[in-house]
């Protein structure tokens, strides 16, 4: 394995196949764990402890793809620690929004960590109980974060505005199922022409926000993507929401889902 940087794996592994990894391939630069089994109450799963063992024994790890079954911030502060090069860190609790398993505390201080001491972060994907804490962690710190992808997190319209605000070199911003409206959206405009793309789906925007965005800046594709018909009133919630800059201008070929406004 010494001279593999990259192990792909199923959590059938568990965390005492990862210990075992953690002692034998000490140049492993690249962790990636999958489900196994797509019902996650009957998986088995890993958990914490073999990430926190990898990390401590795979000091080269850059890249981490981790499904477990539960994380804490301790874990995750220490991998931190040991792991200070890693650039790209997506991590998937099978559980939406998991607390920490040890204390019951959101895992706003492990995130914090990870953004905190990883300072060539670009990739980073948050499962978990989050608040809009740790979006203020990753704008204060995630200097040269380029993609960001979360779900069901985040308290308020402040914590999209924290990272839009702070993440000078964000591309792909990923958002779903997190309580984020029209002031939030609005916000980032002076953002958005110098991003690659902006999703957002089961929000709390609107279709007269996505007007307003539309109408400020017509050099973006704003497209909402709606698989119901729900009529042109202005309050309407948003199913999906796509923006992103092209030099071939809107689309000729959408679907009848599609509304280019």
């Amino acid at each position: 394995m010494s001279e593999s940087p990259t192990l792909v794996v199923l959590d059938h592994i568990g965390d005492a196949g990862l210990k075992v990894v953690a002692s034998s391939c000490l140049e492993l630069q690249e962790l990636r764990v999958f489900p196994a089994n797509a019902n996650v109450l009957i998986s088995t799963g890993v958990t914490e402890e073999g990430l926190v063992a990898v990390s401590s024994g795979c000091r080269k790890l850059n890249s981490v793809l981790y499904s477990c079954r539960r994380m804490t911030n301790s874990a995750l502060i220490t991998v931190a620690k040991n792991c200070s090069r890693i650039t790209s860190f997506r991590l998937h609790i099978c559980l939406h929004g998991s607390v920490d398993a040890v204390t019951g505390q959101p895992l706003d201080e492990g995130f914090g960590a990870i953004v905190r001491s990883c300072k060539g972060l670009r990739r980073l994907s948050m499962s978990g109980l989050l608040t809009d804490s740790v979006f203020l962690y990753i704008g204060m710190y995630a200097e040269r974060l380029e993609t960001l992808s979360v779900s069901f997190a985040g308290d308020s319209d402040d914590g999209m505005i924290y990272v839009l605000n702070g993440c000078k070199n964000l591309r792909k911003l990923e958002i779903r199922n997190c309580p984020f409206g029209n002031t939030a959206l609005l916000a980032g405009m002076h953002r958005y022409e110098a991003m690659r793309s902006l999703w957002m789906s089961s929000c709390d925007i609107t279709l007269g926000g996505c007007r307003s965005l539309a109408a400020a800046m017509p050099g973006l594709n704003v497209e909402v993507i709606s698989q119901a018909d729900g009529g042109a009133n202005d309050a309407k919630k948003v199913e999906k929401l796509y923006v992103y800059r092209t030099l071939a201008g809107p689309r000729v070929d959408a679907p009848g889902f599609v509304s280019a406004l």
